[in-house]
């Protein structure tokens, strides 16, 4: 008769009503686990979308930032641009109205050459040039001056031996600038070279050979 060897024929526990399937160890499952590897934490993933966030911040800033500049630039300019003109507009302004006091000047000038710039008529006449005066009016013109077409104005044309270019002999009517703007130029005689004639500094040398009794002969 033949023993028989306990523990061979034993079956591993199954909960009733299982499949062979739920006899899997569970080791298997651990395996599994171990191959998709650790689950990115939590926290880094948060750091992330804040990171993302704060660039975004960072990108808005610097446009802001730059449209600011942009605007102040243009009011800057804006406001020298309107300087400017506030300036130009007063320089026309005070130069037309100068313009129409020029005639008032000349007469108040024939009057001083003719010496009948006396009593009240020389009072008022003193204030309103000082008042031009501080207006910023400037008279020029003068006698033996050369002629310059940029300011002059030459009614009168002459010829004389004793000029070396063309020179302003005498002025008829003054002339006016306003700041670097010419209102009314010099009207002016003036006298060329005569045609043919020897420069000055020639014929004084010649009359001073002959007083010298003529060239000395070498």
């Amino acid at each position: 008769m033949t023993e028989e060897t306990p523990g061979f024929d034993e079956k591993p526990d199954v909960p009733s009503g299982a499949g062979p399937e739920d006899a899997t160890p569970k080791a298997a499952e651990s395996d599994s686990l171990k191959e998709s590897g650790p689950a990115a934490p939590a926290g880094d993933a948060h750091d992330v979308a804040l990171t993302a966030q704060l660039d975004q911040v960072r990108t808005a800033l610097h446009e802001r930032t730059a449209d600011l500049q942009r605007l102040q630039a243009e009011y800057q300019n804006y406001r020298r641009r309107v300087e400017r003109d506030r300036v130009t507009v007063k320089e026309i302004a005070v130069a037309s109205l100068l313009t129409e006091l020029l005639p008032v000047l000349d007469d108040i000038g024939r009057a001083r050459d003719h010496e009948e710039l006396v009593g009240g008529f020389k009072s008022v006449a003193e204030s309103l040039e000082a008042v031009t005066v501080k207006l910023g009016l400037q008279q020029f013109g003068t006698e033996g001056e050369p002629f310059d077409p940029t300011i002059h104005e030459a009614l009168m044309h002459s010829y004389a031996p004793d000029v070396t270019e063309t020179t302003c002999v005498a002025i008829l009517q003054p002339g006016y600038r306003f700041g670097e703007r010419t209102i009314r130029p010099a009207r002016v005689a003036v006298a060329e070279p005569q045609p043919g004639a020897q420069p000055k500094s020639a014929d004084e040398a010649g009359a001073k050979d002959e007083e010298n009794g003529g060239p000395e002969e070498g």
